[in-house]
């Protein structure tokens, strides 16, 4: 006897019927850069289609992606000036707290969630104090907190540490909860990679370090346990959600924690993976739009539960069938 597992192939609504994993626009959260200044939408070259906006211009861009259904967006500043305490990244007349503030106000539905690290704030582009001439983990975990207490002020309904310091979920959930803001939500980086998928980002944020690397906070990307190691703190600090980043080559470490984690699992579909595509899809090498969905796809079927992706748009089009 044969068996004929193409029964279940032969027609598009059949294939829809037993499909495995479904890809929705409830998935998405989309990252955004904002500057100061009015009327600004700098194209962003390494990412084709992204741009820094000033606060004017986003609320557009939010607009926008609300109407598509697209449910969360995560911020990311690029401050008036830089010291090397990152001092602006705390500061009540910052940069995100301006976007945040504005956004709430125009999209109050809407979820925003703010990045928390200082690469963008400081001078040296480290994403801690340097203390003889390293990144000094302890004294960066306050003024992480206060930029976490700052945002959420500003009205942010979710942080996200990105800094891979060691605590700092824990030193920003107690600050967040000193401060009656119990109900600000955090959404830890607790695996994230030191990885040569970042470039295009770190063009977008003006964030690279102006020394060494970063390697020594961010993990190496040869190690697996240590990711649900990472993940485990995290959990037990207060995070509330967990994510992975980059994505595309750590889908078997977005399987893994999402396996050993209650929490939901993110996972960040990083600037070089999203430069990649576009770069091909320019040269007409690939079918952008359908690398894209499988890229997604693939992200959600390895046991991702949200989605952060520059694609948010272009994918929700997509999905309504735009």
């Amino acid at each position: 006897m044969i068996i004929r597992p193409r029964r279940l192939r032969q027609t598009k609504a059949l294939r829809e019927m037993v499909r495995e994993t479904s890809l929705s626009v409830k998935d998405f959260i989309y990252p955004l850069f904002v500057k100061h200044g009015r009327k600004a939408r700098d194209p962003i070259p390494s990412m084709p289609g992204q741009y820094q906006f000033s606060v004017d211009t986003l609320l557009d861009e939010v607009l926008e992606a609300w109407d598509l259904g697209v449910p969360a967006v995560i911020l990311f500043g690029l401050p008036d000036r830089k010291d090397a305490v990152g001092s602006r990244s705390y500061a009540d007349d910052g940069i995100v707290q301006q976007a945040v503030t504005a956004v709430k106000s125009r999209v109050p539905d809407l979820v925003v969630m703010t990045d928390v690290c200082l690469c963008e704030y400081t001078d040296h582009g480290h994403c801690g104090i340097i203390r003889n001439g390293r990144v000094d983990n302890d004294s960066t975990l306050e003024v992480l907190a206060r930029q976490a207490v700052s945002h959420a002020r500003a009205g942010a309904d979710f942080v996200g540490p990105s800094d891979m310091m060691d605590g700092r979920v824990a030193a920003i959930r107690a600050a967040l909860d000193a401060e009656h803001f119990q109900d600000t939500g955090i959404l830890s980086y607790a695996v994230k990679y030191a990885s040569g998928f970042y470039g295009p980002f770190r063009e977008a944020a003006d964030s690279a370090p102006q020394f060494g690397d970063r390697a020594g906070y961010q993990m190496d990307p040869a190690n697996a346990l240590e990711a649900l190691k990472e993940a485990v703190l995290d959990v037990e600090e207060g995070a509330d959600i967990i994510m992975v980043k980059p994505a595309l080559s750590y889908l078997d470490i977005v399987r893994r924690v999402r396996e050993e984690c209650l929490l939901p699992v993110a996972a960040y579909n990083v600037s070089g993976e999203y430069a990649m595509v576009k770069a091909a899809q320019e040269k007409g090498w690939i079918d952008g739009e359908r690398i894209m969905m499988e890229i997604l796809l693939s992200i959600k079927r390895a046991g991702a539960d949200l989605i952060l992706t520059y694609f948010a748009k272009e994918a929700a089009r997509v999905l309504r069938g735009d």
